[in-house]
């Protein structure tokens, strides 16, 4: 066994001499020391799959709109609670949820500027709006009649109360682009089913419609 220990011993160093003797090729030792980095130490870059055809669709994420009977009732429970906003009526239609205001309370007669307690109202609301991704529409309504002196037509009218009233969501914090429109006195029949009072207070309504989807979409 000390026999073999010392020849296996001679043969180690013999081999020893001979790698010391010889010349190591920079190149292939480089290629070596690059392998084995990359087997012990693998990127963190993820490589992207080749496209299947020559046109393809980008991903694009893109946050989810807040469901809308979830909002009904968020929106149902702040009108009960809330002063500012009495007369406003809530109605889920299909793609998109309606805050009906009552203009006639929110507005002097033909004119635009807001209330001082229709800002506190629709405050309240641009409070709850600035926490979603949903889209948000602003329309104006009027009462058939002369629009007054200030405006040429009911059309005019309606479009600065909606302007009026998006603007003062935007104040409260909601952070994309409203759309603003104005029906002027067109929509006046669809009230027909409702009383007098009913139709005197929402004939001259601004309805807020929260979206099902999010902006851009």
């Amino acid at each position: 066994m000390i026999t073999f220990a010392d020849l296996v011993s001679l043969m180690l160093t013999f081999f020893v001499l001979l790698f010391a003797m010889s010349s190591v090729q920079v190149d292939q030792w480089e290629k070596l020391v690059d392998a084995m980095n990359r087997t012990l130490n693998p990127p963190s870059d993820t490589t992207s799959p080749a496209p299947s055809t020559d046109f393809n669709v980008g991903t694009v994420f893109r946050k989810r709109a807040i469901d809308l009977e979830y909002l009904d009732g968020v929106i149902q429970s702040l009108i009960k609670e809330d002063a500012d906003l009495s007369g406003a009526r809530v109605s889920l239609l299909g793609d998109r949820l309606v805050i009906s205001l009552p203009g006639g309370s929110m507005f002097a007669p033909q004119k635009a500027l807001l209330q001082d307690n229709a800002k506190k109202g629709v405050a309240t609301i641009g409070g709850i709006l600035r926490n979603l991704n949903n889209q948000v529409g602003v329309l104006g309504h009027t009462a058939p009649g002369e629009p007054g002196a200030n405006y040429r037509s009911n059309w005019e009218l309606t479009m600065a109360r909606a302007s009026a009233v998006a603007n003062e969501l935007k104040v409260a914090g909601y952070p994309e682009d409203i759309y603003v429109f104005g029906a002027s006195d067109t929509q006046f029949e669809a009230l027909s089913d409702l009383s007098q009072e009913q139709q005197d207070a929402f004939s001259q309504r601004v309805d807020i419609f929260i979206m099902s989807i999010k902006k851009g979409q």
